[in-house]
């Protein structure tokens, strides 16, 4: 039996279990990690959504359809998507290869979203991506080169 003690809203805990329980824990909390910041919900603010996107029904549909959340703010012409990256990459992709012009804001507003990617967002994305380039990278999340050689390079020493 072993014996750690956890803090928990200022009190302490003292907890037992076997080693094996032990390592499960701690294997299964290390290797989850990183997965956690890929599923990191964002919040984007689409100004004068109806507005600016001809055909909006259909562009809501094919937002809707990648499973993210589209809701308009209170009363105004505003709203506001929640997606994660990978739904957020999708989305542009799909709006990109549409021969719909009014729709081409949108992905330029969503590949902004790309830049606000932590240092551990992109490594995380590098290590799902096994055996990633740092020019794949690049063109995957529009970091710079040198985020991108950082990422690559801490992933690199992991191993």
């Amino acid at each position: 039996m072993y014996c750690f003690n956890l803090r928990k809203n200022g009190k302490q805990l003292n907890v037992y279990c076997q080693a094996s329980i032990l390592l499960a824990f701690l294997i299964l909390s290390t290797a989850y990690q990183p997965l956690s910041m890929l599923n990191k919900t964002s919040t984007i603010t689409l100004p004068s959504f109806l507005r600016k996107a001809m055909k909006a029904y259909a562009l809501k549909t094919l937002i809707r359809q990648q499973g993210c959340e589209l809701q308009r703010i209170g009363r105004s012409r505003n709203w506001q998507l929640k997606a994660n990256f990978e739904q957020i990459q999708t989305i542009v992709q799909l709006i990109e290869s549409s021969n719909e012009a009014s729709w081409q804001w949108l992905a330029k507003l969503l590949k902004k979203e790309y830049q606000h990617l932590s240092h551990d967002e992109l490594i995380s994305i590098a290590k799902k991506l096994e055996k990633i380039t740092v020019s794949a990278l690049i063109t995957r999340t529009d970091c710079t080169i040198a985020q991108a050689r950082k990422a690559i390079d801490a992933l690199e020493e992991f191993d």
